[in-house]
Protein backbone atom coordinates (compact mmCIF):
# COMPACT_ATOMS: atom_id res chain seq x y z
CA UNK A 1 0.00 0.00 0.00
CA UNK A 2 1.23 3.49 -0.86
CA UNK A 3 2.05 5.53 2.24
CA UNK A 4 2.45 9.17 1.16
CA UNK A 5 4.10 10.36 4.34
CA UNK A 6 6.62 7.53 4.42
CA UNK A 7 7.52 7.88 0.74
CA UNK A 8 7.96 11.65 1.04
CA UNK A 9 10.07 11.22 4.17
CA UNK A 10 12.25 8.67 2.35
CA UNK A 11 12.67 10.98 -0.66
CA UNK A 12 13.62 13.92 1.52
CA UNK A 13 16.25 11.71 3.20
CA UNK A 14 17.78 11.07 -0.25
CA UNK A 15 16.23 7.67 -0.96
CA UNK A 16 16.01 7.49 -4.77
CA UNK A 17 13.85 4.35 -4.58
CA UNK A 18 11.20 6.41 -2.79
CA UNK A 19 11.02 8.78 -5.73
CA UNK A 20 10.66 5.86 -8.14
CA UNK A 21 7.70 4.66 -6.06
CA UNK A 22 6.15 8.14 -6.17
CA UNK A 23 6.57 8.35 -9.94
CA UNK A 24 5.01 4.89 -10.42
CA UNK A 25 2.07 5.89 -8.21
CA UNK A 26 1.30 9.12 -10.08
CA UNK A 27 2.65 8.70 -13.61
CA UNK A 28 -0.77 7.80 -15.05
CA UNK A 29 -2.38 10.85 -13.42
CA UNK A 30 0.34 13.17 -14.74
CA UNK A 31 0.24 11.57 -18.19
CA UNK A 32 -3.52 11.92 -18.30
CA UNK A 33 -3.59 15.58 -17.22
CA UNK A 34 -0.79 16.51 -19.63
CA UNK A 35 -2.21 14.38 -22.44
CA UNK A 36 -5.53 16.19 -22.30
CA UNK A 37 -3.98 19.64 -22.43
CA UNK A 38 -0.88 19.37 -24.60
CA UNK A 39 -1.57 18.75 -28.28
CA UNK A 40 1.96 17.81 -29.37
CA UNK A 41 2.25 14.06 -28.79
CA UNK A 42 6.03 14.16 -28.76
CA UNK A 43 6.06 16.90 -26.13
CA UNK A 44 3.78 15.06 -23.71
CA UNK A 45 6.60 12.86 -22.41
CA UNK A 46 8.93 15.86 -22.00
CA UNK A 47 6.28 17.83 -20.14
CA UNK A 48 5.59 14.82 -17.89
CA UNK A 49 9.30 14.61 -17.07
CA UNK A 50 9.32 18.34 -16.29
CA UNK A 51 6.43 17.77 -13.89
CA UNK A 52 8.29 15.10 -11.94
CA UNK A 53 11.44 17.23 -11.84
CA UNK A 54 9.34 20.05 -10.35
CA UNK A 55 7.71 17.63 -7.90
CA UNK A 56 11.13 16.42 -6.75
CA UNK A 57 12.48 19.96 -6.41
CA UNK A 58 9.40 21.18 -4.51
CA UNK A 59 8.63 18.18 -2.35
CA UNK A 60 10.08 19.74 0.80
CA UNK A 61 7.40 22.46 0.50
CA UNK A 62 4.50 19.97 0.43
CA UNK A 63 2.68 20.43 3.76
CA UNK A 64 -0.07 17.77 3.52
CA UNK A 65 -2.72 20.51 3.36
CA UNK A 66 -4.23 18.68 0.38
CA UNK A 67 -3.91 15.21 -1.06
CA UNK A 68 -0.56 14.55 -2.71
CA UNK A 69 -2.41 13.62 -5.91
CA UNK A 70 -4.10 17.05 -5.95
CA UNK A 71 -0.77 18.80 -5.42
CA UNK A 72 0.91 16.79 -8.20
CA UNK A 73 -2.06 17.34 -10.54
CA UNK A 74 -1.76 21.09 -9.93
CA UNK A 75 1.92 21.01 -10.86
CA UNK A 76 1.03 18.99 -13.98
CA UNK A 77 -1.76 21.42 -14.89
CA UNK A 78 0.41 24.52 -14.45
CA UNK A 79 3.31 22.95 -16.33
CA UNK A 80 0.99 22.06 -19.23
CA UNK A 81 -0.52 25.55 -19.28
CA UNK A 82 2.99 27.06 -19.33
CA UNK A 83 3.94 24.76 -22.21
CA UNK A 84 0.80 25.73 -24.14
CA UNK A 85 1.50 29.42 -23.59
CA UNK A 86 5.07 29.00 -24.80
CA UNK A 87 4.07 27.12 -27.92
CA UNK A 88 0.77 28.96 -28.45
CA UNK A 89 -0.51 25.70 -29.86
CA UNK A 90 -3.96 24.46 -29.05
CA UNK A 91 -4.49 22.15 -32.02
CA UNK A 92 -6.14 18.75 -31.98
CA UNK A 93 -4.82 16.14 -29.62
CA UNK A 94 -4.62 12.52 -30.74
CA UNK A 95 -4.12 11.12 -27.24
CA UNK A 96 -6.78 8.47 -26.77
CA UNK A 97 -6.77 8.43 -22.95
CA UNK A 98 -5.54 4.87 -22.60
CA UNK A 99 -1.90 3.98 -21.97
CA UNK A 100 -2.84 0.30 -21.64
CA UNK A 101 -3.87 -0.20 -25.28
CA UNK A 102 -1.98 -3.45 -25.61
CA UNK A 103 -3.53 -6.29 -23.68
CA UNK A 104 -5.38 -9.55 -24.30
CA UNK A 105 -9.16 -9.46 -24.32
CA UNK A 106 -12.12 -11.72 -24.96
CA UNK A 107 -14.00 -8.94 -26.76
CA UNK A 108 -14.75 -9.39 -30.42
CA UNK A 109 -12.78 -7.26 -32.89
CA UNK A 110 -16.04 -5.58 -33.92
CA UNK A 111 -16.90 -4.50 -30.36
CA UNK A 112 -13.34 -3.28 -29.79
CA UNK A 113 -13.46 -1.26 -33.01
CA UNK A 114 -16.88 0.20 -32.15
CA UNK A 115 -15.71 1.16 -28.65
CA UNK A 116 -12.47 2.63 -30.02
CA UNK A 117 -14.39 4.61 -32.66
CA UNK A 118 -16.74 5.93 -29.99
CA UNK A 119 -13.85 6.89 -27.72
CA UNK A 120 -12.03 8.55 -30.62
CA UNK A 121 -15.15 10.52 -31.52
CA UNK A 122 -15.77 11.54 -27.91
CA UNK A 123 -12.13 12.57 -27.47
CA UNK A 124 -12.34 14.62 -30.67
CA UNK A 125 -15.41 16.41 -29.30
CA UNK A 126 -13.68 17.05 -25.97
CA UNK A 127 -10.64 18.46 -27.82
CA UNK A 128 -12.91 20.99 -29.54
CA UNK A 129 -14.11 22.40 -26.23
CA UNK A 130 -12.51 25.60 -24.93
CA UNK A 131 -9.41 24.82 -22.85
CA UNK A 132 -11.05 25.73 -19.52
CA UNK A 133 -14.07 23.47 -20.22
CA UNK A 134 -11.85 20.63 -21.41
CA UNK A 135 -9.63 20.93 -18.34
CA UNK A 136 -12.47 20.93 -15.83
CA UNK A 137 -14.32 18.11 -17.59
CA UNK A 138 -11.19 15.96 -17.71
CA UNK A 139 -10.21 16.54 -14.09
CA UNK A 140 -13.76 15.92 -12.84
CA UNK A 141 -14.96 12.99 -14.92
CA UNK A 142 -11.80 11.23 -16.01
CA UNK A 143 -9.43 11.92 -13.12
CA UNK A 144 -12.29 11.95 -10.57
CA UNK A 145 -11.25 15.06 -8.68
CA UNK A 146 -13.91 16.93 -6.69
CA UNK A 147 -14.81 20.53 -7.57
CA UNK A 148 -12.89 21.69 -4.49
CA UNK A 149 -9.79 19.75 -5.59
CA UNK A 150 -10.09 21.15 -9.11
CA UNK A 151 -10.18 24.62 -7.57
CA UNK A 152 -6.93 23.81 -5.75
CA UNK A 153 -5.36 22.46 -8.95
CA UNK A 154 -6.43 25.19 -11.39
CA UNK A 155 -7.13 28.21 -9.20
CA UNK A 156 -10.55 28.51 -10.88
CA UNK A 157 -13.30 29.32 -8.32
CA UNK A 158 -15.57 26.37 -7.46
CA UNK A 159 -18.69 28.13 -8.81
CA UNK A 160 -16.97 28.72 -12.15
CA UNK A 161 -15.89 25.07 -12.23
CA UNK A 162 -19.49 23.95 -11.79
CA UNK A 163 -20.58 26.36 -14.51
CA UNK A 164 -17.84 25.09 -16.86
CA UNK A 165 -18.87 21.48 -16.15
CA UNK A 166 -22.51 22.26 -16.92
CA UNK A 167 -21.65 24.09 -20.15
CA UNK A 168 -19.13 21.47 -21.28
CA UNK A 169 -21.65 18.65 -20.76
CA UNK A 170 -24.32 20.66 -22.57
CA UNK A 171 -22.02 21.32 -25.55
CA UNK A 172 -21.02 17.66 -25.75
CA UNK A 173 -24.64 16.53 -25.54
CA UNK A 174 -25.66 18.92 -28.32
CA UNK A 175 -22.82 17.78 -30.58
CA UNK A 176 -23.60 14.10 -29.98
CA UNK A 177 -27.31 14.62 -30.63
CA UNK A 178 -26.52 16.50 -33.86
CA UNK A 179 -24.16 13.71 -34.93
CA UNK A 180 -26.76 10.98 -34.39
CA UNK A 181 -29.51 13.00 -36.07
CA UNK A 182 -27.26 13.40 -39.13
CA UNK A 183 -26.45 9.67 -39.13
CA UNK A 184 -30.15 8.79 -39.10
CA UNK A 185 -30.81 10.86 -42.21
Amino acid sequence: MFNERQVISDILKGNHRGFEILVKQYERLVFHVIGRLVSDKEAIEDVCQDVFIKVHQSLQRFKFESKLSTWIARIAYLTAINYIRKKKNEGPNDYDGNIDNYHFTIESPESILTRKDTLTYLNRLIEQLPLSYRTVLTLYHLDEFSCKEIEEITGIPEGTIKSHLFRARKLLKEKIQTHFKNEML
